[in-house]
Formats: C-alpha cells, structure tokens, sequence
C-alpha cells in the first residue's frame, strides 16, 4: 500500500480524505509538512491533521468540520471563514492565525495557543477555549455565547462587541482585555 511519504500529501488530501485518514491510522502518523499548502476552499470534512504542521497555509473557506487538528501548527494560517464546526483543535498552535469569519461551533480547543489570532467575528458558540491562550487576540464581534473559557488567558484580548452570553468566563485572565460594547455573560452590556 502507498504511504504518505510516497504521495505529495497535499494530493491525496485533496483528492480522498478518507484515504488519508486510512493511511494516517495505519502508522504514517509522523507530522506532516503541509507548509504554506493552499487547501482554500477544499472539503477536509472529517480529516485527520493531527501534528499536521500548516504553517501559512492558506485553509480559506474550507470545511474542515469534525476534522482532527490536535496539536498541529496554525502559525499565520489563513482560516477566513472556514468551517471548523466540531473540529478538534485541541493544543493547536495558531499564533497569528486569521479565523476571521469562520465558524468554530462546538470546537474543541483546550490548551490552544491563540496567542494574537485573529478571531473577529468568529461564530464560537459551545466552544471549549478551556486553558486556551488568547493573549493579544483580536475578537471583536465574535460570538462565544455559551463557551467555556475556564482557565482560559485572554490578556489584552480585543473583545470589544463580542457576545459572551452564557459563556463561563468566572476563572479566565482578563487583565487588560478591552470589553467594550461586549454582552457578557449574565446578558449585561459592558459599555
């Protein structure tokens, strides 16, 4: 059977997720180079990226819902309106990353670094940020109703306008956070 390493892993991402996903289980589960990869608009429904390192990748417009991203590298990737609904993106490393418009509804991301991502006017309803780093990030207008930020750092983070509606922020760092205009939690405004 061909492995990862013996097909250009953007091919057969692109071509079969359920190949890849098949070959990934099967022991090619080294981290995978997709470095500046441009997967803009592809069907990754389901896929395993686990490890993956997508440095700058260029994953605009993708469907990316229910795929595994656990501990793969985002740094200054490309997300703008992606669909990462259900996705488990838990110990991801996006520094910088742009999730602008995307959707990240029930994401799964403890532990992520998200350390000066830009998540302006991300849907992240029933999200999981639990532990999450968002020092520095842009989130203004985002939508975190019912999210959990538990432990979740977000010094300095621009939340202004973001709906926090329901969300659990009682043990999270906001030192410095600019709330304004924000919907917190119990339905208040912070203006």
């Amino acid at each position: 059977m061909t492995s990862i390493t013996q097909t250009p892993p953007l091919d057969l991402l692109r071509r079969d997720v359920a190949a890849w996903n098949s070959l990934r289980t099967q022991g090619d589960s080294e981290c995978i180079d997709l470095v500046d990869a441009d997967l803009a608009g592809a069907s990754l429904t389901g896929a395993d990226l686990s490890g993956a390192d997508l440095t700058g990748a260029d994953l605009s417009g993708a469907d990316l819902a229910d795929a595994t991203l656990a501990g793969a590298n985002l740094t200054s990737a490309e997300l703008v309106g992606a669909d990462l609904t259900r996705a488990d993106l838990t110990g991801v490393i996006a520094h910088d990353a742009n999730f602008t418009g995307a959707y990240l509804t029930r994401a799964r991301m403890r532990g992520a670094d998200l350390t000066a991502a830009y998540l302006t006017s991300t849907f992240m309803g029933h999200a999981d940020l639990a532990g999450a780093d968002l020092s520095d990030a842009y989130m203004t207008g985002a939508y975190l109703g019912d999210a959990d930020l538990s432990g979740a750092i977000l010094i300095r983070a621009f939340l202004g306008k973001a709906h926090l509606t329901g969300a659990n922020i009682v043990t999270a760092a906001l030192d410095g956070a600019d709330l304004t205009g924000a919907i917190m939690p119990d339905g208040t405004s912070d203006d």
